[in-house]
Order: structure tokens, then C-alpha cells, then sequence
């Protein structure tokens, strides 16, 4: 028998990824806010690529259930993350000045 079971060192490492994650994530600058978000989309593909192997693998109905829905919320969350990042990028954009003539001038 094992000293200590798979589970209880499965649940620490769990638990220690939530305190690392949460203390990484909040004290992140505001200027590397959007590369971090292009590197979680990165890590969520990764994550996708992992839960279809998984899925694959097992042989249980449980299993093959818990990988596609693994993998249906790493691609929410991949694509939510795109979102998010050009919403960021938008806002870091320079803002053009309508031209002399456009309508919008003349109606003022």
C-alpha cells in the first residue's frame, strides 16, 4: 500500500495551482494584461489538445463525457479570450478624426 494516495496529492496540487493563479493573476501590471491573455490562450489550446487525448483514451462513458466537456470549455474560453484581448488592443488604438467634410461635422 501506498504512503499516500494518488488523490490527496492530486488535491494539493490542485489546491496550490488556485494560490499560485490567483497571486500570479493579481499582481500582474496593467501593461502586460493583454500579453498574459495571449499566453492563456496559448495555455487553453494546450488544455484542448490534452482533454481530446484524454477523452480518447478512456473507456469509460464517464470519461469520454468529462474530456468533451473539458474541451467545450477550454474553447469558451479560448475564444472568449480572443475577445477580450482585441477588445484590449482596441482600446490602445489611436482614435482618427473624422475628416472636414463628413456628415457628421455638417450636422453640428
Amino acid at each position: 500500500m501506498e504512503l499516500i494516495d494518488h488523490t490527496v496529492i492530486n488535491l494539493i496540487i490542485f489546491v496550490l495551482a488556485i494560490y499560485v493563479g490567483y497571486h500570479v493573476v493579481w499582481n500582474v501590471t496593467p501593461a502586460l494584461h493583454t500579453p498574459l491573455m495571449a499566453v492563456t490562450n496559448a495555455i487553453s489550446a494546450i488544455i484542448i489538445v490534452g482533454a481530446m487525448l484524454a477523452a480518447a483514451l478512456t473507456d469509460t462513458g464517464l470519461g469520454k463525457a468529462m474530456g468533451v466537456l473539458a474541451v467545450a470549455l477550454a474553447a469558451v474560453n479560448i475564444f472568449g479570450g480572443f475577445l477580450v484581448t482585441r477588445r484590449m488592443l482596441e482600446m490602445f488604438r489611436k482614435k482618427t478624426r473624422p475628416a472636414a467634410g463628413s456628415p457628421r461635422q455638417e450636422a453640428r
